[in-house]
């Protein structure tokens, strides 16, 4: 099909597509960007992280994307998030001189808005989106020719813009396209040509020279000028400063980690809702060139549980709380409690394919939706439960507006727990009897008793408390092997390494033998070169054909396991393995190729960041705990 090579950005090995890992991520918590090391936008979707895309060339070379870097250079000499921030700055140096371009998606003071006051459901605090990506450029040294190129497509790439001037002068465009709503701007300081569906600027910087150009696509006003663009830019940065600042980080060489990791989880949150979106991409390949490509851009409900287990460890109350709060609202009324719904609320996340985009490295179909919203998925009662509890003990009293809520989770745990369903990995073969799945049916039912005991209801703890009982002790029957290991469901010897949630949710004590020779199986029979597979694909009818890499999200669940069952060295040692496979801004995809170190799948990834998150902090508390133990010995060096 096409193979448009966008602005000479072509990495070592001769593909077009960059590595996954190697994009940086932008967002203004309802706007993201992914920014490719030579200096292109190549994703991001207007007017929302999950609409359709207006630059698309992470998915095919010709589907839009927005330049700025020195005329014929594709390498920068150093790429750097500023500290504490989401703004991404670049450093280029040329045969001429250095510059160095910053790359924000800007966030100003509350708009307050009449069509806001309509759509945002959490309440307003003091910051908002500006809807403006601004790109500034500073000569730090010499002379550098610099080339400005935006070229979107609307629509994942079906729609080339129309840019015309607006008013006196060449600093200003306006991009639309018939029969699509959206408006594009483009302001700079800069003069502009268009060129077909190309807005193109180029200039020579010298020594001390500072220019901006920004991309707004609402009526609220891109910066007039550098000195507005640079205010605008520090504001930003104050707020993410000041973001940070709220949370409770340990001294430790990997704060830096915990630290990216929390604003990447800030950055995945749609602020309009509270809403956390799994990935910000779309159809970025699990496997090389494969089919096994999924659109991410969605509200999981399943990552409730492991997103309050991290923003409430790290001091976030304020987006724990937003977070519940959207859990709470798509499951307050009457229709059953979905796998996931879209960040706005919406149920219906039909899955079609764009078979007009090549893919990533040619890895088709490329989808938007998702089919699996409407699986019969069991853990989703669970992970409900498990998520107002927690977020009760962290207030210490339940809402009584939420009791009618939870109690339609746990009587569907108690009605569906005998069925088998499509489990935690939402498998397109047959449903089965996944030890997960009644794992999480079992918490529904053990949260839900603690819970009714909190109101003083006896009785109906008493009930729920003797169905958490039954499905306990049927999976202690049926779900593990002669070993006495746990197994991915109840047909099967097969691994899976869900497993390693059951010492995490206190299915069996930490020290119990069947939870150890678990944990130790997994580690053993599921690993390559260290990282963990989710299961064995030979193994597992999940309907798809093809290999996958290490998820790392299992890989990190393995970190916090063995430092559950004691052994603290190992977990320690696995999970400074794992943090020396972030990319260079520290950021983690859903997969990771064993052997080469390569990240796979959708970009950035919410759940690698909360396995992250919770990962660190138990191999923290181990250490303490060692240490508080023997403080004669050394905590590196105890086995």
């Amino acid at each position: 099909m096409r193979r448009l090579v966008t602005g000479g950005d072509v990495p070592l090995g001769g593909s077009p597509f960059p590595p996954i890992n190697d994009y940086a991520f932008l967002s203004d918590c309802e706007v993201t960007a992914l920014v490719a090391p030579g200096g292109n936008v190549e994703w991001m979707c207007l007017p929302r992280m999950d609409g359709p895309s207006v630059f698309g060339a992470i998915l095919d070379r010709d589907a839009g994307y927005f330049r700025v870097a020195p005329t014929g250079v594709s390498v920068p000499a150093g790429r750097r998030y500023v500290p504490g921030t989401m703004i991404l700055e670049t450093t280029w140096q040329t045969r001429t001189g250095w510059v160095v371009v910053r790359d924000v998606l800007l966030i100003g003071p509350w708009h307050h808005d009449h069509e806001r006051s309509h759509t945002h459901r959490r309440t307003p605090n003091d910051h908002d989106a500006d809807h403006v990506l601004l790109r500034t450029m500073r000569c730090v040294n010499g002379q550098v020719e610099m080339t400005v190129d935006c070229d979107p497509k609307l629509d994942y790439g079906r729609t080339r813009v129309e840019w015309d001037y607006d008013g006196d002068g060449y600093s200003t465009v306006v991009g639309r396209a018939p029969g699509n709503d959206l408006q594009l701007r483009l302001t700079t300081d800069l003069r502009v040509g268009i060129e077909g569906g190309h807005a193109i600027a180029r200039t020579t910087l010298h020594d001390g020279d500072e220019r901006f150009i920004a991309l707004s696509w609402t009526e609220h006003a891109a910066p007039a000028s550098y000195e507005d663009a640079y205010r605008r830019l520090v504001g930003t940065a104050d707020f993410w400063h000041d973001w940070l600042s709220r949370g409770e980080f340990p001294d430790h060489p990997w704060r830096a980690h915990l630290q990216r990791s929390a604003l990447t989880l800030k950055g995945l949150s749609y602020a309009p809702t509270g809403a956390l979106t799994a990935a910000t991409t779309t159809s970025l390949p699990e496997t090389p060139g494969g089919e096994r490509n999924w659109d991410y851009r969605y509200a999981w409900i399943r990552d409730s549980t492991f997103s309050l287990w991290a923003l409430y460890s790290l001091g976030f109350d304020w987006e724990a709380s937003d977070f519940f709060a959207f859990i709470k609202d798509v499951a307050s009324g009457d229709e059953d409690l979905q796998v996931m719904y879209g960040i706005g609320g919406e149920r219906t996340l039909t899955e079609t394919t764009l078979d007009h985009l090549d893919g990533y490295e040619s890895a088709r179909p490329v989808r938007i939706g998702n089919g699996a919203y409407d699986q019969r998925q069991h853990d989703v009662w669970g992970v409900y439960l498990d998520s107002v509890y927690i977020h009760t003990k962290s207030r210490d009293q339940l809402p009584e507006s939420l009791w009618p809520i939870l109690s339609r989770q746990v009587e569907c745990a108690i009605e569906h727990w005998r069925e088998p369903d499509r489990g935690i990995w939402e498998v397109r073969g047959e449903p089965k009897h996944f030890v997960s799945s009644k794992v999480f049916c079992w918490v529904a039912c053990d949260r839900g008793a603690r819970l009714a005991r909190l109101r003083e209801d006896e009785e109906t703890a008493a009930r729920w408390q003797a169905a958490a009982d039954e499905i306990r002790a049927d999976v202690l029957e049926h779900g593990t092997d002669e070993r006495g290991v746990f197994t991915q469901h109840y047909d099967t010897d097969a691994l899976d390494a869900s497993c390693l949630l059951l010492p995490l949710l206190r299915f069996l004590p930490p020290d119990d033998e069947r939870i150890v020779a678990t944990v130790e199986a997994i580690a053993d029979e599921l690993a390559v070169d260290g990282l963990l597979l989710r299961y064995k694909v030979g193994e597992t009818d999940d309907g798809m054909q093809g290999e996958e890499g290490a998820f790392v999200i299992c890989s990190f669940w393995l970190v916090s396991a063995l430092a559950e069952i004691g052994q603290a060295h190992r977990a320690r040692v696995l999970c400074e393995k794992l943090l020396g496979y972030a990319s260079p801004l520290l950021l983690y995809a859903e997969e990771i190729d064993a052997g080469s170190g390569r990240h796979l799948g959708n970009f950035p990834q919410a759940f690698t960041h909360l396995a992250l998150i919770n990962a660190v902090l138990h191999v923290i508390r181990a250490d303490q705990q060692l240490a508080a133990q023997n403080p004669h010995l050394d905590a590196g060096r105890e086995e």
